[in-house]
């Protein structure tokens, strides 16, 4: 890892990057909130969607992420941003990583400091703040591009206006008394799940799609019990995503109240694995997964919003969870993979006695295919594959 200094800048893989702000927290210590602005050639966001942060969580184009927040048992806060620079579009030369600071100044917030890394925890750069003051906003650095590249540049710089005045300098718009609002009013959430059925049971995805909590980060090597935090909503399904690379096989289940592994949530032989899936929090119990792989792997729990929304037509590549919002129908499958290709619907019961959901097993077949299967309600699809895929709506 290449310590910086400011003003200092190297080249960076052209690639998948995580990047973290961290701090070490403590009474009086504000709350920090990362943001990402991608910039054109002048130097400002071509619209408003070009700000990412909690209230925006993702870019149109899927190059950035906020994946939320995240704590050590040292006391280290975190908040992460994934940044794909492959699939940053040809008219974005800047990605600019800042944060706020939440009720205070950065001059109350200590060890503060940025870290790049790859995927699989490898760190490629960091870069200390060690001069903030009065400061409610900062940029820490600068993905740009250079040469064909990409390369990163510790930036440093303070704003005593905080998040509302770096953002208009970038070219967003905000209002005079800056508060996060939702893109459009929303009814309000249902009391926190599970409950008894007094809606219509739709309303169960809709409900867990608003939910929100700081996504969970964990890095190991091997086979390992990884119990989550207690903060998960009860009876809510949530994102499990898991990365690694290079291993024979990835598995995950999750655990039941003894520890033991119980069901199986997601399984893969790929070489280089970047995947998804969902679990159900348990009502009584923190979620506990067990994770195997014979190299090192970072694990992910997110909310549901994280998902991908299948809407039209998605690519991807081994395992994944899509949402599917829209009416019954049908959808087409092809698949490019040699071994098994399996999709499952999880959907809302119409029956009044049964509060679980249904399960529809669209597809199960091997290698090669291009079939059309009926889809009966919103719900989730999970998705089993060893290679490329595109899923589309209609036929």
């Amino acid at each position: 890892m290449t310590q910086m200094t400011k003003g200092g800048n190297l080249p960076v893989p052209g690639t998948a990057l995580q990047v973290a702000v961290t701090w070490r927290q403590g009474v009086h210590v504000p709350d920090v909130d990362v943001s990402a602005l991608l910039l054109d050639a002048t130097g400002r966001v071509r619209s408003d969607a070009d700000l990412v942060f909690y209230n925006q969580p993702a870019h149109p184009s899927g190059a950035v992420r906020h994946l939320g927040k995240g704590q050590g048992a040292d006391g280290t806060g975190a908040d992460w941003l994934w940044l794909d620079l492959a699939a940053v579009a040809p008219g974005t030369d800047r990605v600019v990583v800042a944060a706020s600071a939440d009720g205070g100044t950065f001059g109350q917030v200590p060890s503060l400091d940025v870290r790049v890394a790859l995927p699989d925890g490898q760190q490629v750069a960091s870069f200390t703040i060690g001069d903030a003051s009065t400061e409610t906003a900062f940029v820490f650095g600068e993905f740009y591009r250079r040469n064909g590249g990409w390369k990163f540049r510790a930036v440093g710089q303070g704003y005593a206006s905080g998040l509302a005045g770096l953002a208009t300098d970038f070219g967003i718009s905000v209002a005079e008394d800056p508060q996060p609002v939702s893109a459009a009013p929303a009814p309000p959430p249902p009391a926190p799940l599970p409950l008894a059925p007094v809606a219509p049971p739709a309303d169960r995805l809709v409900s867990e799609l608003a939910l929100s909590f700081p996504p969970f980060t964990h890095h190991a090597t091997g086979k390992e019990r990884v119990t989550c935090p207690p903060n998960l909503p009860p009876g809510a399904r949530v994102v499990v995503e898991i990365e690694c690379r290079d291993s024979i096989s990835v598995n995950i289940d999750s655990c039941d109240a003894y520890g033991r592994a119980d069901q199986d949530l997601l399984s893969t032989y790929e070489d280089e694995v970047h995947a998804r899936t969902f679990a159900t929090v348990p009502q009584d119990r923190p979620l506990s997964l067990v994770v195997r792989a014979d190299t090192p792997w970072t694990l992910r729990v997110l909310p549901l919003a994280h998902a991908r929304r299948l809407e039209h037509s998605l690519d991807g590549r081994g395992p994944d969870l899509l949402v599917y919002e829209g009416p019954s129908g049908v959808l087409s499958f092809v698949h490019q993979g040699r071994s098994n290709f399996v999709v499952w619907h999880y959907f809302a019961s119409d029956d009044p006695q049964w509060q679980g959901d249904e399960e529809d097993l669209l597809v199960n077949e091997v290698g090669r295919l291009d079939v059309l299967a009926p889809v009966r309600a919103p719900g989730l699809l999970r998705i089993e594959a060893d290679g490329p895929w595109r899923l589309g709506v209609g036929g």
